[in-house]
């Protein structure tokens, strides 16, 4: 419904760009009049007119002028409206305006004097009464101006080029979300979403805190005021005796040990529903595979250094060495209660994961960077990272005084844990489940250790607090840059033997059809296996080489592999303008394997919306008479939708045709046969793009 909205107004924009300029003087006009520019979105008209200047919809300049001149113009009538009317809306109110509004803005203006004109322009529900307040305080009339002109200015600027920042930003959004920086936008998007929760909890924890703490308390005393309540209440006695004991704070066995007894079984139950699936090979399995293949097409030298050294935080001599430690530091600083929960954290998941390992001899993936002696499931490495770190962070969030620093402690574990995690995944020496699963161990034996760290720490709790050992900060110092030699002098010298690379010797077989041993075979997939669009080429070629020149030869365009190095490429072109039509396309899957080559032919001038696809996979199949057997799937990209999501074009069977026709004009074509290889049929894959084909695939013997 908005997408249809946005569609009817550009073009009217396009066609009637006058008609745009006016929309933002009014937008900027109205939002400053008293009472009306409470409700009307001004800024948000001004930011969607920005972007769609920055799509050659609207001059910017003319854009910007006209949204200022709206400003002034519209504090000018407000301003009006305080000096004739001011003494009397003032005390009754007017519309809207109430006195909250204007007793806001009267001490914001007591604190900033003259300039408040200017500052007030940018802060909402003050802007709209600053000059209505201006006017009925009888200020000069100058001074009013020239703040009023500095303040519509800039605010002019602030709204249009966001605006055009924003769309033109766009473009590399596209970029991210289809092509190779898919690996880099998912780590900064993280990082990004952690930061701004830790600005928010920072900035906005306490009142959260205490709007959240005002909420339950009026919940509570409406339910417990209830007239069905009541009487319930009255019958049972003994369940409310009950229920109060388990809320109560003043003990630990109240609310306290309530919150670690839920949190422990939620934990529990998602651990068991991985194990379900890992018993019935539900999607996330199918999707373990699937997501170990695609990593390893992100692997670079310099990335796979940086994530070994990461994975060793959790290596058992490294985790040895930093318990030892830690033990040291308790010791000294007379947090003695701790010792022994941190041995339960740690040696408890330890044990644990090791029980999971021999019970479901889970294998490890078959591409990983090097070779781990023991079995897949859970993730030792995941598991030890929330017992061990998330326990470090516990004590030190407990010790230190600072809420922010709390906060900071919080989200420096927690962005600990993922890469550690992520590490696993990356090196390819553990599955996605096998991770996650490893969080849920972990998490589950946090829960205990603090659970029993915070009875100990109460059942202790002594008015006079004991005193570290002297020289506690200069012994801890040391030991700390003791562990962190360890770990680097560790990291340094740890060279595990590399995997060994699993090459299956080829399947002979008589005709190319013939490696479809099963239905699911025909077509590419989505990451949890379902079927999307089918096969609609099978290639017999001499070697991979022949048919790559076979297509170059053809007009196609070989495609760069998806890592780093070509995601900056990319970002180059796309901030200079200049075509990159190699530039690698978004990853399909066959047969739980990502594409082994792919080509493209751009249509038109735009590289990433408008240009023709295809995937071929190696299928691990030769013909009698030596030719190597390689599946292929055809589509295109036909614009965007949401201006930042490529368009899948639907019609599959004129993008075959494509391909046919340039590998004939081409001569590269031996013989061909066109098969119904499946039913013809209407579907939609991963991404909600609809297609369809006839179900016909060409076998095409390479020349």
């Amino acid at each position: 419904m908005i997408t249809d909205l946005i569609n009817h107004i550009i073009p009217s924009i396009e066609h009637f760009k006058i008609g745009g300029y006016w929309i933002a003087f009014s937008a900027a006009l109205l939002e400053t009049t008293v009472g009306i520019g409470l409700f009307l979105p001004g800024s948000t008209i001004i930011l969607f007119l920005g972007a769609l200047s920055a799509r050659g919809y609207l001059d910017t300049g003319d854009l910007i002028w006209f949204a200022v001149l709206g400003a002034i113009s519209g504090d000018n009538i407000n301003y009006y409206l305080g000096k004739k009317y001011g003494a009397k809306w003032l005390k009754k109110g007017f519309w809207f305006l109430n006195s909250g509004h204007i007793e806001k803005t009267k001490y914001f203006m007591n604190d900033h004097g003259a300039k408040s004109v200017f500052l007030g322009r940018f802060i909402p529900s003050v802007k709209e009464v600053v000059p209505f307040i201006a006017g009925s305080v009888k200020m000069d009339k100058k001074t009013f101006m020239l703040w009023n002109v500095l303040g519509a200015t800039g605010w002019g600027f602030e709204w249009v080029l966001a605006g055009y920042i924003f769309a033109q930003s766009l473009n590399l959004a596209e970029l991210w979300l289809s092509r190779a920086g898919l690996f880099l936008a998912f780590l900064l998007t993280l990082g990004g979403i952690l930061y701004f929760l830790k600005l928010l909890i920072i900035k906005k924890g306490k009142q959260l805190w205490i709007i959240t703490g005002s909420l339950l308390q009026s919940i509570n005393k409406a339910v417990l005021k209830n007239e069905l309540v009541v009487p319930w209440m009255q019958k049972h006695p003994r369940i409310i005796s009950f229920l109060k004991a388990r809320l109560d704070t003043s003990v630990f066995s109240g609310l306290t040990l309530s919150i670690f007894s839920l949190a422990f079984v939620y934990v529990l139950a998602l651990f068991a529903g991985i194990v379900e699936d890992l018993i019935t090979s539900d999607p996330i399995i199918a999707a373990d595979i699937r997501i170990a293949n695609l990593l390893v097409g992100f692997r670079t030298a310099d990335l796979t250094d940086i994530f070994s050294w990461i994975t060793l935080l959790c290596k058992s001599q490294v985790i040895l060495a930093f318990i030892v430690i830690s033990v040291a530091l308790l010791w000294i600083w007379r947090k003695n209660c701790y010792i022994l929960p941190l041995f339960i954290a740690v040696t408890g998941s330890g044990i644990f994961t090791c029980l999971g390992k021999l019970a479901f001899h889970r294998p490890r993936p078959l591409q990983a960077v090097y070779v781990e002696h023991s079995f897949s499931f859970p993730s030792g490495h995941a598991t030890i990272a929330v017992a061990f770190y998330g326990f470090a962070g516990y004590l030190l969030m407990r010790f230190v005084k600072n809420r922010n620093i709390k906060v900071n402690i919080f989200f420096t574990t927690l962005i600990i844990i993922i890469a550690i995690g992520f590490s696993r995944l990356y090196l390819g020496v553990h599955y996605l489940s096998d991770v996650w699963s490893g969080y849920l161990v972990g998490t589950m034996w946090l829960i205990i250790a603090v659970s029993f760290s915070e009875w100990l720490s109460r059942r202790k709790r002594s008015d006079q607090p004991i005193s570290p050992v002297a020289g506690a900060r200069l012994i801890s110092f040391a030991l700390v840059s003791l562990a962190v030699l360890f770990y680097a002098g560790f990291s340094i010298n740890y060279h595990p033997p590399p995997a060994s690379v699993v090459s299956n010797p080829p399947l002979v077989v008589s005709k190319g059809t013939d490696i479809f041993t099963n239905e699911q075979m025909k077509y590419t997939e989505t990451l949890i296996a379902e079927k999307q669009e089918p096969v609609n080429f099978i290639f017999l070629a001499e070697n991979e080489s022949r048919l790559i020149a076979a297509l170059q030869q053809a007009g196609w365009i070989l495609t760069d592999k998806a890592d780093i190095m070509s995601f900056i490429k990319a970002v180059k072109s796309l901030i200079l303008k200049t075509p990159y039509p190699s530039a690698p396309i978004s990853p399909s899957f066959w047969n739980t394997k990502i594409q082994r080559l792919s080509f493209t032919k751009v249509s038109g001038g735009n590289w990433f919306s408008n240009a023709h696809h295809i995937k071929i996979w190696n299928t691990n199949y030769l013909l009698k008479n030596g030719r190597n057997i390689y599946v292929a799937m055809a589509n295109a990209d036909d614009g965007l939708k949401w201006g930042i999501i490529p368009i899948i074009s639907p019609d599959l069977d004129t993008e075959r045709e494509l391909i046919y026709q340039d590998l004939d004009l081409s001569e590269n074509i031996e013989n061909s046969i066109k098969i119904q290889l499946v039913k013809s049929l209407i579907g939609k894959n991963f991404m909600g793009d609809k297609f369809f084909t006839d179900g016909k695939a060409y076998i095409i013997s390479i020349r």
